[in-house]
């Protein structure tokens, strides 16, 4: 299995970059967070998952090796193939994903595009307990943040703002902030918004 790739960045896209690796041409697949990572530096190194299909073998590249991770226990559940997986990690942070999943977060998780409610609820099932071994976090603390979470996006709705992007902003300042009370979410949500 291929588990990095590192030369010479040829080609840069928001979707794929070509690695020139020995006179040998890669043509990798990148969410919008490794994207974003990617200075303009020639020589470039990515971590790696090596996909091999009936009709395609294709390689999908990462900045981090969180990235990758979520990515592959994403990919784990019935439903969410790679280009999906690669969709949530173009929306959202690999940390925002991991919490979203923790706080049983179905609305942060279904405000990526093509991910319904089953879907996200499936997510949710299937990978909550994996991802609190993983990342050793505490259930209460995942609960408290959801709690606060919700009560902050209640009282912004109340305010007339919109949900979709309310529950953007909150999301990022409890990934920023977990401790974060109700009230501190609210202030920082309405600087922001």
């Amino acid at each position: 299995m291929i588990t990095h790739i590192s030369g010479k960045l040829v080609e840069k896209s928001p979707t794929n970059v070509v690695v020139d690796c020995n006179g040998i041409g890669y043509f990798i697949h990148i969410s919008l967070h490794t994207f974003s990572q990617l200075t303009n530096e020639e020589h470039v190194k990515l971590l790696t998952h090596f996909q091999v299909k009936e009709d395609a073998q294709q390689l999908y590249g990462f900045a981090t090796s969180a990235e990758r991770e979520i990515f592959r226990l994403l990919i784990s559940v019935s439903g969410i193939g790679t280009n999906t997986a690669r969709t949530m990690l173009s929306s959202l942070t690999p940390k925002q994903v991991r919490e979203g999943i923790a706080c049983e977060d179905v609305a942060l998780i279904q405000s990526v595009k093509g991910i319904g409610l089953k879907t996200a609820q499936r997510v949710i099932i299937d990978l909550k307990d994996k991802v609190l071994k993983i990342y050793d976090i505490d259930e209460s603390v995942a609960v408290s943040n959801n709690t606060n979470k919700d009560e902050a996006l209640s009282a912004l709705e109340v305010l007339g703002f919109a949900k979709k992007q309310s529950n953007r902003v909150v999301a990022k300042i409890i990934a920023q902030q977990p401790d974060a009370t109700v009230e501190i979410i609210i202030k920082d949500a309405l600087k922001n918004l």
